[in-house]
């Protein structure tokens, strides 16, 4: 999501309940005694439940004034409305009553940053209190480190390099799970938990589905091809409705150098010959050396499955829902119990997927399904100029995807997830991102941008994508025929981003209401707003033609009349990443990330602090990413 390392290169389901109200449900069930008896109870919610809440509003979803424009180093939201950073970057997860305090001239060690909140906070999720779950001031938030700036991460950047730094580095990525209390209207991490972890580049995980233990995913190091060390470059996520996280791995490819001579499939995924883009642990950590371990690049990409309740359960990468640039994993559940998984792959012209359960979700929380998405079928999109699309199946035998094309059986078909979509013709896509469903079953995906569409010996424009030098990018909906799991649908564009004054095609949107650039974030609440964040380069933001379009930011929109409203601006250099609330809609918890960004950032320690010092705002501090909470001062619904 936010590194965009590409600029370096009706059926009407509003009476069935929330995913999180199915996994709060289950929680309850567990902590309460009993799954057996809730069985019949916990299985009928789950038919037609999505990401949108229960019930529709009947009166207007917005009622906030727009905030401005802003190029302000702070978090500006509406009047009325106020903000807490709540987890910054270095913050103590809380894994002892001992752990390290953050140190502002980046001295912390690597086995210490093991136990602090990682950098560039993205997808986020509040879960109900596993002993309190009908409480709206107590969770437990789960939240992705996407990446590492190593120009801030060290006290001298990257003017010396070393094992340490490396370790400290991978340390940073991957996700922290935190309990979080609110006393008094203020919310504070619970320190020590006996819930918080973290889980970095070097926690071990396990393969699970089709892949698992596949030849491509063998390595010295693990020989059976079923014991992956670690997650990188988590982006995006996805809870399930029996209580677990996907957190997705995204632009993993950087991480690695590459052969001299990269082999079509090493192409195919961005594995360049040399040194890494941005990176240099291959240097001390010889897994990320792909002319030494050709095949570790094979073991990321992966939708990775975390019980937040047990920090002692093995994170799975779920080989089943296929292998790619992961944004994030929205789940649906068919009136037939099936799981639904959407998901996008954010890189330009690659594709959105959706996983559909071969089985039906259980009762018995996370224990009982933890096999669940180890079986099904993988399917990529294809959209029809006509406003129709369907969703081709990635099965081995099928068409082309045969032996004497490359595939030698599924587990080689989900490896090589791009080749056979490739193969199959679909809709090559302008970066798709978040995906979420809406009350009346829409189904919503952020394209953030492609400047490259139509460019000299690329694809052209097509009817989903209907811009060439696509700059400001869209959001693309559609409904499927049936249920989740119905292999076609209908799709049109929810909007196209820009501003509507402009005069240049391809920066000339057609919103209704503030102008907004590059969307990429996407989250729909229980009330039904659907909440937009965008991501939109701190070079392009400088362009004077482009200033109705705002500094990164987080919009609302209703998705009845299509009216969208800015709620909320980010400092300086920032993006804006991951939403999520509390069950009763009082608090929201969003990310910033990257504060300060600039070119420079990965090697000059100085550098992103000639942008911005937020949050601490300290001489001697230094930009650092932050969960912040956004409350209504008069304890009212966020957003009304």
């Amino acid at each position: 999501m936010a590194k965009d390392f590409d600029r370096m290169e009706d059926s009407n389901r509003s009476s069935n309940p929330t995913i999180h109200e199915v996994s709060a449900l289950r929680r309850r069930t567990f902590i309460h005694g009993g799954l057996a008896a809730a069985a019949s109870s916990l299985l009928a919610p789950l038919a037609g439940c999505a990401t949108g809440g229960a019930g529709v509003a009947s009166g207007p979803l917005l009622g906030f004034k727009s905030v401005p424009v802003s190029t302000a180093d702070t978090v500006t939201v509406p009047e009325g409305y106020s903000v807490q950073v709540l987890a910054p970057w270095g913050e103590a997860v809380g894994l002892s009553g001992e752990d390290p305090a953050f140190k502002f001239d980046a001295s912390n060690s690597a086995a210490e940053q093991e136990t602090q909140v990682g950098m560039h906070h993205d997808g986020i999720h509040f879960f109900r209190h596993p002993l309190t779950p009908d409480s709206n001031t107590a969770g437990l938030l789960v939240m992705n480190h996407e990446y590492a700036d190593d120009g801030l991460l060290h006290t001298d950047g990257m003017a010396t390099w070393n094992a340490a730094k490396v370790r400290k580095a991978q340390a940073a990525h991957g996700v922290s799970v935190l309990e979080v209390e609110a006393k008094d209207g203020r919310w504070s991490i619970v320190k020590p938990s006996p819930w918080a972890r973290r889980i970095t580049a070097n926690t071990p995980m396990a393969f699970g589905g089709p892949a698992a233990g596949h030849a491509l995913l063998q390595t010295r190091a693990d020989p059976r091809g079923v014991r992956p060390l670690g997650t990188l470059n988590n982006c995006g996520s996805g809870i399930t409705p029996w209580g677990t996280y996907l957190t997705c791995e995204e632009n993993f490819i950087f991480y690695f150098k590459g052969p001299d001579a990269p082999s079509p499939h090493e192409a195919r995924w961005g594995l360049r010959r040399g040194d890494p883009v941005g990176y240099r642990w291959h240097e001390h950590d010889e897994r990320f050396d792909a002319t030494k371990n050709p095949n570790e690049p094979n073991r990321f990409g992966w939708i990775v499955e975390i019980d937040p309740f047990n920090p002692s359960s093995t994170p799975v990468k779920r080989t089943a829902m296929g292998r790619a640039a992961h944004e994030g994993a929205t789940v649906a559940v068919t009136k037939s119990g099936r799981a639904v998984v959407y998901s996008g792959e954010d890189a330009r012209f690659e594709y959105i997927y959706k996983f559909v359960s071969r089985d039906t979700v259980k009762p018995g929380g996370a224990a009982a399904n933890a096999t669940l998405l180890d079986h099904g079928t993988l399917y990529v999109a294809r959209f029809d100029a006509d406003g129709k699309g369907r969703w081709v199946p990635l099965v081995h035998g099928s068409g082309p995807l045969t032996a004497a094309n490359g595939f030698a059986d599924q587990g080689e078909v989900l490896i090589k997830t791009r080749q056979a979509s490739d193969l199959l013709g679909a809709t090559k896509m302008d970066r798709p991102e978040w995906i979420d469903i809406d009350k009346a079953g829409w189904v919503y995906c952020t394209l953030t941008n492609n400047s490259n569409r139509g460019g000299n010996n690329l694809p052209g424009t097509d009817a989903a994508n209907p811009r060439a030098n696509n700059t400001m990018g869209h959001i693309i909906r559609w409904k499927e025929d049936g249920d989740f799991d119905g292999e076609s649908f209908q799709w049109n564009h929810f909007v196209l981003a820009g501003d509507s004054t402009l005069e240049r095609a391809e920066a000339k949107g057609n919103v209704k209401g503030d102008a907004f650039a590059c969307p990429d974030g996407l989250w729909t609440d229980a009330r039904g707003v659907l909440w937009i964040q965008t991501d939109m380069s701190t070079s392009a933001m400088g362009r004077g033609d482009l200033k109705n379009l705002g500094h990164n930011a987080m919009l609302a929109a209703d998705p009845r009349s299509g009216e969208i409203r800015r709620f909320l601006t980010g400092p300086a250099g920032c993006e804006i990443t991951g939403a999520t609330a509390t069950p009763d809609g009082r608090a929201m918890f969003i990310n910033i990330q990257h504060p300060g960004e600039s070119p420079s950032e990965r090697s000059d320690p100085a550098a992103p602090r000639k942008v911005s010092n937020w949050p601490d705002q300290r001489p001697d501090g230094r930009p650092r990413s932050a969960t912040v909470v956004i409350r209504k001062n008069d304890g009212g619904l966020i957003g009304t």
